[in-house]
This record gives structure tokens, sequence and C-alpha cells, in this order.
């Protein structure tokens, strides 16, 4: 057991408290270690005590006070520092010791077996080989741990994941690679946890200002001893988003494993359609005390050159990794693992070209969703594990298991969730994405609400007023800091005057959309902007009646013409025009009986921003109004839901 003198932290600065805890009255404490580093000493009286060393300081003290827990002695050192001087045993479950200074009680190491006694899962963790700080190119030091498998060697291939949550995460996520022979990296982003640097989230992970954080952490690990030359990097969600932004050192990279990542930041993550996505950009940002680069992204409000920094679809032909792409229906970034997948498939430089894998599931970003629509249990058959384990022996080993043999596309098609008849609600496997030939197919708005295969012959206009301070409430969709998934919309749509609902009549045979979906419209406003929102339902049959949400999407007027510019306002209220929304993918089955759906409206609030309709680009910098929008629908207006639909 390695033995750290506290005195060599002296030597290195000051910072967040180091709790030396005596006695311990409640060792469920101790499950929170999740959060914590923990290591353990004694002292000649054999009590147990414990050492806790906080991410948030003012956690952990909450947490003593309300486990009960007498602290014996408080010395302040800065956790950083700790991280550099604790060097635990290599491949060792969570064995550390630490000595107290002279003017504290001696201590001797206690057997760590013993605290296995108390509680064997609190413990069950892997500690780093090592925690240092790697320095960039510009003076930046990142926080990384690196763990070592405890057999083989002296080299092994080497599986990275950067993140923006707490590094102490990574004690979990290493055993997985430990027991298959990886060596496994995990590291804080600039400016987040023990890395220095400013905290603009990713903007040292793009192209910009010739920073590559990421590319140089690779080309560390290249050079270490430890580094049989092979690494992978994996990840979900932001540590997807870090992998993404590794396009130009794929060079370096044998494979990647990608979970819910965007493949363009200005239309997956900040802004869709032209509006701000609020509830994901904002709380995001907040969550991560990163509100700073809030106003960074907002002052960014059309496509231009800062956005194209994070791009990695421009960027598909310099990739030459392989890569699994693993989404969902529901996820925040639905559109972008599709579009990542896409881009590298058919657009790859060497080595990522036809080496690229898609596996779309039924779920949403954070595995939480709040419903009124129940999935088949089939939906979890697929086992992405063994897919992820299998891909990454054969590209990091070399390992013959016939991976590259299966199909490059597995999704999960949906349907009526209460006929048991019903097609549907199966896995299924394809070479290619879209996974079929498809056929686009209009269904038209018309009088009555009814969508039709044909333009009604007679214009029809269908008006509406928005009001801002009044918007459409968000219900269900693909959403992270709010209930998600396909929500029954019809508890939104009592008494809105402000929305407008069309649907096929009852379906004679069941129709499968695979595949991207748009809604053409042709509007007009009085106003000098304003936004129109989309929503495709399946409509259920008499005695069910839920209107389940599928897909949904917005567009800004003034970014009728492309994003990089605004257009001008409408020179008058009559003035008609044409957009389109794109409510990204799916693949969903509407089955005999049912209806196809569509909503429109001006708002869905807060997952889109509210458009003010006075020309800002956001509410809160002059007086909000009230627009008077319309559709336009008939032969010279042909507005229509356009759906992939299988032949």
């Amino acid at each position: 057991m390695d033995l750290v003198d506290t005195a060599d932290f002296t030597r290195m600065g000051i910072g967040s408290p180091v709790h030396f805890v005596h006695k311990v009255h409640d060792v469920h404490c101790l499950r929170t270690s999740v959060r914590h580093n923990i290591f353990q000493h004694t002292d000649r009286t054999s009590a147990l005590s414990i050492v806790s060393i906080p991410s948030t300081p003012r956690l952990c003290a909450d947490r003593f006070k309300q486990r009960k827990i007498d602290t014996h002695v408080v010395v302040r050192y800065r956790y950083e520092c700790i991280e550099q001087a604790v060097k635990p045993l290599r491949g060792r479950v969570g064995e550390c010791a630490m000595r107290i200074p002279s003017r504290a009680r001696r201590t001797r190491p206690l057997a760590f077996f013993g605290l296995l006694l108390f509680s064997l899962p609190v413990f069950a963790f892997v500690v780093p080989d090592e925690m240092l700080k790697i320095q960039m190119a510009d003076g930046t030091l990142l926080a990384t741990d690196y763990y070592l498998p405890k057999e083989g060697g002296p080299s092994w291939p080497v599986v990275l994941s950067r993140t923006t949550y707490p590094r102490s995460q990574g004690m979990r996520r290493a055993e997985r690679y430990l027991k298959s022979g990886y060596a496994f990296v995990f590291q804080d982003v600039r400016g987040v946890g023990g890395s220095t640097g400013d905290r603009n989230i990713f903007f040292a992970d793009g192209w910009r200002d010739g920073k590559q954080d990421g590319a140089e952490t690779v080309a560390w690990i290249k050079r270490q001893p430890w580094c049989n030359g092979k690494i992978a990097t994996v990840g979900e969600s932001a540590l997807g988003i870090t992998q993404v932004l590794l396009a130009p050192a794929t060079r370096d990279l044998a494979c990647q494993i990608i979970v819910e990542a965007p493949s363009n930041f200005y239309h997956n993550l900040a802004y869709q359609g032209g509006v701000w996505k609020k509830n994901l950009a904002d709380t995001w940002l907040s969550v991560l005390s990163l509100s700073e680069s809030t106003p960074i992204c907002k002052g960014h409000f059309c496509w231009d050159e800062f956005w194209t920094h994070y791009d990695a679809e421009s960027k598909a032909s310099d990739i030459t990794a392989p890569a699994i792409h693993t989404g969902g229906w529901f996820d925040i970034f639905l559109q972008g693992t599709i579009n990542n997948f896409m881009s590298r498939q058919y657009h790859g430089g060497p080595g990522a070209k036809g080496n690229q894998k898609l596996i779309m599931r039924f779920a949403v970003h954070n595995g939480k969703d709040d419903r009124d629509y129940t999935p088949k249990p089939n939906r979890r058959d697929l086992d992405i594990g063994q897919i992820e384990r299998q891909f990454m022996d054969y590209w990091m080993k070399g390992e013959p298991n016939g991976i590259m043999d299966q199909p490059a596309v597995w999704y999960y098609t949906m349907g009526d969730d209460r006929d048991p008849h019903a097609p549907g609600n199966e896995w299924r496997t394809a070479n290619d994405w879209p996974p079929f030939p498809t056929t686009d197919t209009s269904f038209y708005l018309a009088p009555g609400g009814a969508l039709l295969p044909e333009p009604a012959a007679e214009s029809a206009r269908f008006d509406y007023e928005f009001n801002p301070l009044n918007p459409l409430r968000t219900d269900g969709g693909a959403n992270l800091f709010m209930p998600a998934g396909p929500h029954d919309q019809r508890k939104t749509n009592r008494n809105r005057r402000d929305l407008l609902k069309f649907a096929t009549p009852p379906l004679a045979a069941p129709i499968e959309a695979t595949g991207r979906v748009f809604v053409k419209l042709f509007v007009s406003t009085d106003a000098p902007d304003t936004d129109f929102t989309a929503k495709l339902v399946d409509i259920f049959p008499p005695g069910d009646d839920r209107e389940i949400l599928i897909l949904d999407g917005i567009q800004r007027l003034k970014f009728r013409h492309g994003f990089d510019s605004p257009a001008p306002p409408p020179a008058s209220p009559e003035e008609v025009f044409e957009i389109t929304v794109d409510l990204w993918s799916t693949s969903w089955i509407f089955n005999t009986g049912h209806r196809i759906g569509v909503q429109i409206s001006s708002s869905n609030y807060p997952r889109y921003e509210v458009n003010p309709n006075n020309g800002d680009n956001f509410p809160g910098k002059s007086a909000m109004r009230t627009a008077h929008n319309a559709v336009h629908a008939g032969k010279a207006y042909p507005s229509a839901l356009i759906l992939p639909v299988r032949p």
C-alpha cells in the first residue's frame, strides 16, 4: 500500500479542504464515493478512519453533517495537488493510505480487506494508476487519469474518454475496459474539473484558433510506454461531442464508439430552423456552470464562420477512423447521429468510408421519459454492448470476430403499442441508410382539417393569432431537461386557437415512414418576423384517440432563404412565402385504422425560444407583439406533409 505524506501537499499549494474522518457512524455515507475520491487510514488504536477528498467541498461538508460523521481533523489542501501527489497501486481496488503530519495522531496502514467486511459494494471501484496534468501547446493543463490492466503489458491498446462531468466517473468506467485488456484514460476538458483554461466548453476542441486539445491528448497517449499504438475513443453525449470534434486527429485512432452526439453544433445543438433551442442550450450550459458560453452562441444567431469550426460533416473526408454511431428516435441529437454516420460512411477518408456502423434505438437522451406510449420490451433485445466490444476488439486487437461482416445498420421500427398484431415494434438491419428506397409521399393540407393525397382544387387560408406571451407548451419530444418521448398531444391542444390540426382519413392499410420527414408550408404574417412549428402525430382509433407525438420541428421566417443571413421582412401581410420545416428522421408504422396527423402553430416553448414577432432574434430587447399568421393551401399553395413512405 502506498503512503503519501500530507507534508508533500503543503509544498504544492493550498485549496479546497480535505476531511480526515476519525469515526464512521454510518457507513452508507460512503456510497457517495462516486462523487469523491476515497482513501483510508487508521491510527494506533485501529479505529477506522476515512479520508474524503471532495470535488465539491460544500457537498462533502453537508454530507458529513447529514450522516453524523465526526471530523477528526480538517486540513486545507488543493484537490488538484492531491491528484498529482497520490499514486495508488496500479490495478488494485481502492487501496491508498495517507500519513497524517506529526501534530496529528500518527497512522499506520489498515488492510483494505478489513474495510470490505463493512460493505463490499461500496468500495468496488478501480483507482487510477496516475493522476496528472497534461500540458497543451498554449500552456493549459488538462487533468488526466490513466488506468492500466493488472495483467499483460508492458503496453496495451488504450481507450480514451474526455469529459465535461466529474472525472471521478472514470473509476466506474475504467473497470469494463481493464477487464478486457485495455488501458483507460479519462480527462477533464479545458476549464472543467481539475483542468485549467477558460470554461467556454468545446471551444478548444473544434478547429478554432488552432486549438485541438483532443488531438494533443491522443498524441500524448501515443508517446507513453504503456500504449501499444492502438487508441480508441468512447463516450456518450458530451463525451461523444469531444470525439466528433477529433476529426483531424482520427488518423491516430483505431476506432471510435460515438453515442448520441451532434454532427453540426448550429443545426443540432444550439439552433433548429434558426430558432434557439432554449431548453437544451440554456439549461445544459447552466448546469455545467458554463453560462458564459451562452451569449457567445446567441451572438452568432446566423450560420457564420464561427460555426464552421463545429461542423463535423464538412470534415468527413479528413476522417479515417471506423466508428459506431448510436442514437435514439427521441434523442436530442437524433439527426446528428444519423448525419455523422452518413457523412463518414459515404464521404469519409480512407479507413472511415465503408467502415461505419449505425444503431438507432427507441430511446430518449437521458434514459428517462414520461410518456403516454409503451414501447415493446423487445426494444432492448439488441445487445449493443456486445456489438461495441466486438467492434473494438476487431479494430484494436485484430480479432476475427465477424463484426464487419454484419450489416452496417441496426434500427428499431416503432408502431402501434396496444395492438399485438400491429406491424413494426421490431429490430431490423440494413446495409445503408435510408435502409431502402422510399417514395416521398405528400399529404396536402385541405379545408376541414383534412390531409389529402392531392391538393384541394380551391385555395384555402387558415388564420390564427400567435401571442408570444402565451406560447404553446412543449409536451414530449426530443428533450433533455424536461419530460421527453412520444407524448399524447391532446392535453396540450385543449382550447388552443393558435393550433391548426390536419389528419388523413383512417388508413385502410398500414403505412411505414422510415427516413427524413418535412412539412412544406406557404405562409403569411403581419409581423416583421415569426416562427412556424410542425408536429407529426399518430392518431389512434376511436376508443383510444391518443395523438402520439413522433417528431416536431420549427422554422424562423427570416431564415427562409438559408441560415447565413436574414431575409427582409414581409412587404405586406398578404405576401406569401414558401418555407420548409425539417422534422428530422424516424421509423414508424401507422397501423390500419389510425390517422396520420400534422399540427401547425408558431411556438413550442420552452423547447424552442419564443419569437417576439418584432424582428429581434431573442425576447427582451424591445416589446413583443402578437402576430396574425396564416397558412395557405390548395393548388396555388400546396402546403403538405412529406413522408418517406416505404413502397
